[in-house]
């Protein structure tokens, strides 16, 4: 929902939430059980895990089910902004108002309001979210009339608030009105052995979307592609690559996965012709006649890390970025290089 748009009223749930791991049925569990509680939640997750879906969940579990869910992301709001967007303004209030306009409390009363991305909010907005939390009324901006309001706050966020507001960034006493509860939403790759179930009912949606007759098969390279990606945009992440992969797919057996779209497949652009300009950010790495880095010229530690790297993306090229099939390449078990693919992170992307 935009600032520029009118506020709806709630719709029933549009997608589930699918998983049969232990973590996710865990969570889901702890969900269930806090969602008739009328106290805020505080939804903490990496990109991707869902947090909207599980908020919406929250909504339609509890006892304000018919009443209505209003969203606002707040980070996607010049801060200027956000507190005429939470609590309305008059008319005239500031320049460009030229009318009365409700807020996102006003408009969720007797409902839930989420707010994702909490922790973007100014620190200016979060003292009169904090008043409206606690004594359940508010002003508009540009007016002093007190407004009263019933409103379930569910707020969502990938940072660490405890962090934030250590730093001065975010309002300790805001911090715990909203987190009667707080639920960790758990990656995509600590839910073992949901990662097939899920892309196996994105492949379907696609198909049919498609209009294709025939339900999409991966195969067992593909599969193991899929289950051994670190999955660092999680679910949404699996979604994309799965539905590209089925759209690119000539047939029902799907064979290629492409995680990174953005590599080029032309190779690497060629070097300007001249002599190359090195700056002090971009130091050159020493080479030896054949092309490869001088590892002589080299730190030890830093030689044994920049071969680890060129070792481990060779293999992962090899082995079209099945960490297993690059693992058995290189001699090593599947939890050694694990191991080095996070010890070395970035530097391997």
């Amino acid at each position: 929902m935009t600032a520029s748009q009118d506020f709806l009223p709630s719709s029933p749930i549009t997608q589930e939430a699918l998983g049969q791991s232990e973590a996710f049925l865990d969570f889901q569990e702890r969900l269930s059980r806090v969602a008739p509680i009328d106290r805020p939640v505080l939804l903490l997750g990496e990109r991707g895990t869902g947090k909207e879906l599980a908020a919406t969940r929250l909504h339609f579990l509890s006892r304000r089910w018919q009443g209505p869910f209003v969203t606002l992301n707040c980070s996607s709001l010049a801060p200027s902004l956000v507190e005429a967007e939470l609590f309305g303004h008059e008319k005239g209030a500031f320049t460009g108002a030229d009318k009365r306009r409700t807020g996102r409390f006003e408009a969720a009363h007797n409902g839930t309001l989420f707010l994702d991305e909490i922790g973007a909010i100014p620190m200016e907005a979060q003292e009169k979210i904090l008043r409206a939390v606690e004594y359940g009324s508010f002003e508009r901006v540009g007016s002093s009339t007190p407004i009263e309001v019933d409103v379930r706050i569910i707020s969502a966020t990938n940072a660490d608030l405890t962090r934030e507001c250590e730093t001065g960034r975010f309002k300790p006493d805001l911090l715990d009105r909203l987190s009667f509860e707080v639920l960790f939403l758990p990656p995509l790759r600590n839910r073992s052995g949901d990662i097939l179930l899920l892309a196996n009912h994105f492949a379907r949606r696609m198909a049919h979307e498609l209009g294709r007759d025939t339900l999409p098969v991966f195969s067992k390279e593909a599969a193991g592609a899929l289950e051994t990606h670190p999955w660092n945009g999680n679910v949404r992440e699996l979604k994309n690559v799965v539905e590209r992969a089925v759209y690119r797919s000539r047939d029902r057996r799907v064979k290629d996965i492409v995680f990174n779209p953005f590599v080029s497949p032309y190779g690497e652009p060629a070097a300007p012709a001249g002599p190359s300009r090195k700056t002090p950010e971009t130091p050159e790495t020493p080479e030896s006649e054949e092309g490869f880095p001088d590892f002589t010229a080299m730190p030890l530690k830093s030689a044994v890390a920049t071969l680890e790297i060129l070792l481990v993306r060779r293999a992962l090229s090899l082995s079209r970025h099945n960490q297993r099939r690059a693992a058995g390449l290189l001699g090593l078990s599947y939890d050694q290089l694990r191991g080095i693919i996070r010890k070395h992170g970035e530097k391997l992307r």
